[in-house]
C-alpha cells in the first residue's frame, strides 16, 4: 500500500511510484481513500459497485472517493472497459512513498489522518489472514508470523536497521502484474509489512552524564 519513510532517490524506487506532496497528501488523508487505492494496486481495475462491497460501504460513497482520487492524479477511468452505466477505474501508480519531514509540519492534520488510515487499513489486512489462517494449506500456514522485537537503539542505529531490512526486502520478487505473470509456480501473494515504534516514554536506565554537543548538521530521519 505504502511506505511512509523510503526515499524516493533509493533504488527500491520504481517509476510507478507517487511521492506525496501537499495536494496527494490531503487527498489520500481518509480511511475509504487509502483502502480504494490499495484494492486497486492489489486486484487491477474494478467498479464502484465491486470496491465498495469489499469495503462494505454504499457505491455511491465508493464513487465519491474514487473522483476525489481521481481529480488528485491516484486512480484514472478504464474507459476501454466502462459502458455508460458502469465506470471502471485503476490505479495510476503502484507504490506511494512518504518521506518529507516538512512537509508532514505543515500538513500536520493531514500527515497525522493518512499515516493513521494507512495503520488501520495494515491491520484490517493481518485480521483477514487470521482469519483464513485454519483454512490455508499447511505450507502456507506454516510461513504465517507475528513478531516483535524489543531493541534500545539510537536514531541512527535505527535508520541504519531501516535500510538494511530494506535491502533485503529489495532482493526478492515484488508483486506486480509484470512480475505476477512470470513468477514461478506456486508464487502468491505475500505481505511484509513492517513497523518501527519509537517508545521514548519507556523506563531507561540512568543515563550517564551528558556530554558536550558537537555542532552537526540536521539529520535526515
Amino acid at each position: 500500500m505504502t511506505d511512509p519513510r523510503e526515499r524516493p532517490d533509493t533504488p527500491t524506487a520504481q517509476p510507478d511510484t507517487v511521492v506525496l506532496d501537499a495536494r496527494g497528501l490531503r487527498a489520500l488523508a481518509h480511511p475509504v481513500r487509502v483502502q480504494l487505492v490499495g484494492m486497486l494496486r492489489k486486484y487491477g481495475p474494478s467498479t464502484a459497485t465491486r470496491l465498495a462491497e469489499r469495503l462494505g460501504v454504499n457505491s455511491g460513497t465508493a464513487s465519491y472517493h474514487l473522483r476525489q482520487l481521481a481529480a488528485a492524479g491516484f486512480v484514472d477511468e478504464e474507459t476501454e472497459r466502462g459502458n455508460a452505466r458502469e465506470r471502471w477505474w485503476r490505479s495510476v501508480h503502484h507504490t506511494t512513498w512518504f518521506n518529507d519531514p516538512e512537509l508532514a509540519d505543515r500538513e500536520p492534520e493531514a500527515a497525522l489522518a493518512y499515516l493513521q488510515s494507512v495503520a488501520a487499513a495494515y491491520t484490517l489486512r493481518t485480521q483477514r489472514a487470521l482469519n483464513e489462517l485454519q483454512t490455508m494449506p499447511g505450507v502456507w500456514r506454516d510461513t504465517f508470523d507475528i513478531s516483535d522485537w524489543a531493541l534500545r537503539l539510537t536514531p541512527e542505529e535505527t535508520a541504519a536497521l531501516q535500510e538494511e531490512l530494506r535491502a533485503v526486502i529489495s532482493r526478492y520478487r515484488r508483486d506486480t502484474p509484470q512480475t505476477a505473470a512470470g513468477a514461478p509456480e506456486g508464487a502468491e501473494r505475500v505481505a511484509v509489512i513492517a513497523h518501527f515504534l519509537p517508545e521514548l516514554d519507556a523506563a531507561a536506565p540512568p543515563a550517564a552524564p551528558p556530554r558536550p554537543r558537537e555542532a552537526t548538521g540536521k539529520e535526515a530521519p
